[in-house]
């Protein structure tokens, strides 16, 4: 069994007029949204084992934060260029292609993107929207990336900001 983590950005930062799309940061509430989840997810015990990120700012930070809180080196963190605004398609690519080993991975990204990708691959519920800084987690039957398709995605969970217990 391996299991996939989707993580879409912490919300950012629009204060600056004019600021490139890939260059905006995390705002306030970001950067405390991204810990939390982080914690969240350590405290399930839910650690990948490679992290693979939008290098857009706001992605990139928020994986960064969340790997520091889950105590996953910085060379587990990988970016790929396709990963920024990509859909489904291009995530399923990626994951395939630069999964490797790892028994848990960590994607970071966009929506609509990933919240299309997370409906593709479960087997069960749909979600409406992944929100800023949601997890989306599901295991799946296969032995190795390459090998994961639509739909089987297993034991789905989600989790946002704003969902408190």
């Amino acid at each position: 069994m391996k299991r996939l983590t989707l993580v879409r950005h912490a919300k950012s930062d629009w204060s600056l007029p004019g600021q490139n799309d890939w260059d905006r940061p995390l705002n306030k509430r970001g950067q405390r949204d991204a810990p939390e989840m982080a914690r969240r997810l350590r405290s399930r015990r839910l650690k990948p084992d490679l992290i693979l990120s939008s290098p857009a700012v706001r992605a990139v930070t928020t994986a960064s934060v969340m790997a520091r809180e889950l105590r996953v080196p910085a060379a587990r963190v990988v970016q790929d260029e396709r990963l920024y605004l990509a859909g489904p398609a291009d995530l399923l690519a990626v994951v395939r292609e630069l999964g490797g080993e790892a028994n848990h991975l960590m994607v970071f990204g966009h929506n609509p993107g990933l919240t299309e990708f997370a409906n593709r691959l479960s087997a069960g519920d749909q979600i409406d929207n992944l929100p800023t800084c949601g997890v989306f987690t599901a295991e799946f039957d296969v032995t190795d990336w390459s090998g994961l398709g639509w739909g089987g995605g297993q034991e789905a969970e989600f989790d946002y900001p704003k969902n408190h217990p």
